[in-house]
């Protein structure tokens, strides 16, 4: 008997992704931290921009900035653009109804891309919130054109679309400095 899910009648859950800039032009990439279990499926490759899920009712800007707050602590930000389009990724297969809660066949997120403007000392990581599970245990600045080689591989797709839509921006903040 084959109990395999179906991905074709799995639905896409709803998400936020996050490219955090800094005054350089890099991009803030975070480490997840790595619990064992079924959801674990990013083990080689745990470094990640932030992103999270739409809550219900809830509008994609709203939650991208509550997103970006419960995973790094950081509010001092300014929207630079938005991607044009809903941003997908798919699981693998042999995470597909385990990883996402069992659920969904991956995600399907909306981008923003944001200007850090406070100081590194605003980024915690929230690891000392008791109200917050934290997500990450390190953070860094990468070169954007970087990072769709340093995440998981079944995110890679996504990750050159997300680089795509803001390709421009790294230089147009580098302009900006000089």
């Amino acid at each position: 008997m084959n109990t395999a899910p179906n991905r074709a009648q799995m639905p896409y859950r709803d998400c936020v992704g996050i490219a955090l800039f800094n005054d350089r032009g890099q991009v803030f990439l975070a480490r997840r931290i790595l619990t064992p279990g079924p959801d674990t499926s990013e083990v080689d490759a745990p470094w990640q921009m932030p992103q999270g899920g739409i809550d219900d009712g809830e509008d994609a800007l709203p939650a991208a900035y509550r997103e970006l707050y419960e995973e790094t602590g950081i509010r001092t930000i300014r929207l630079l653009a938005q991607a044009p389009d809903w941003i997908h990724y798919d699981l693998p297969d042999e995470v597909l109804g385990i990883a996402l809660k069992g659920k969904y066949r991956g995600q399907r997120q909306q981008w923003f891309a944001f200007l850090f403007e406070g100081e590194e000392s605003e980024i915690t990581l929230l690891l000392d919130n008791p109200g917050i599970d934290p997500e990450f245990d390190a953070w860094r600045w990468e070169d954007f054109d970087k990072v769709a080689d340093i995440i998981v591989p079944f995110k890679r797709p996504a990750y050159l679309e997300v680089h795509k839509a803001f390709a421009h921006i790294p230089g147009q903040i580098r302009a900006r400095r000089t």
